[in-house]
């Protein structure tokens, strides 16, 4: 007879563990080492897209985006 726990929580085996294209770290969330250097990646690329608005525009970014007059 199984009990209502044993079927509400899967086996180990049920849990893809499949690593990250990119690094052999297992991709999780929270504060794991895969979620911050996804994070990173990403604040690189918005820091260098606003510096390309800013140099083809001849604006600063906060002017260029309306938020300042």
């Amino acid at each position: 007879m199984t009990s209502k726990t044993d079927s509400a929580n899967p086996p180990e085996a049920a849990v893809d563990q499949t690593p990250s294209a990119t690094t052999p770290d297992i991709p999780a969330f929270g504060w794991s080492g895969y979620a911050e250097r996804v994070n990173g990646r990403f604040a690189m690329v918005g820091f260098i897209s606003v510096l390309l608005v800013e140099v083809l525009s001849n604006d600063t970014f906060l002017h260029w985006a309306g938020l300042v007059p």
